[in-house]
This record gives structure tokens, sequence and C-alpha cells, in this order.
């Protein structure tokens, strides 16, 4: 039986400050690659897929369906996005604020 792992918040913490730190996307991507395994990385990867599909407008049925996940994966980031002060949000908001620049 696996052991489940605690959140090791300070470690959390350390890397939210150190990727703050670099605007050098090949580095941040080279690093996730490094840190996270396969499976983690299309796991991190979807859940953003999911919730950019959902703020554009897509409905919970087509995500699904277009990544091949379940509904309640689908619902919960839905709600993740509908919360107030949503993390998730607020980054969708900086890549759109990126885009807009570009």
């Amino acid at each position: 039986m696996r052991q489940k792992l605690k959140v090791n918040h300070l470690a959390v913490q350390e890397l939210a400050a150190v990727l703050s730190q670099t605007d050098d996307q090949e580095l941040i991507k080279d690093f996730l690659e490094s840190i996270l395994t396969p499976n983690e990385l299309a796991e991190v990867s979807t859940r953003w897929a999911l919730v950019r599909l959902i703020d554009d407008g897509i409905s919970q049925r087509k995500v699904a369906d277009q990544l091949g996940l379940s509904l309640c994966k689908i619902t919960r980031g839905s709600k993740e996005l509908q919360k107030e002060n949503s993390a998730f949000q607020r980054m969708i908001n900086i890549v759109k604020e990126i885009d807009t620049e570009r």
C-alpha cells in the first residue's frame, strides 16, 4: 500500500519564490520536465489545458471529450475557476495579458 505524502509547504514556497525570479521560459520548462515524472507532467499540463478551455467557454462535456477526462475532473477545474480570487483565473489573466502584448 502506498503511503500518502504530505505537502511540504516550505518547499512549495521555495519553488514558487525561485520560479518567480526567472523569466527564462526554457529553463522553467526544462526544470518542470526534470522535477516531474512524465505522468505528473501530463497531469499538470492537462489540468492547465482544461481550465484554459473552460475559460474559453467550451462546455464541460466537450472538454471531457477533447482531453479524454472524466466530468468529475472537469467539474473540479470549473469550480476552481469560479472561486473568489481564483489562482487559476489570475494565472489565465496573466497569460491573456502576455498574449495581448505580443
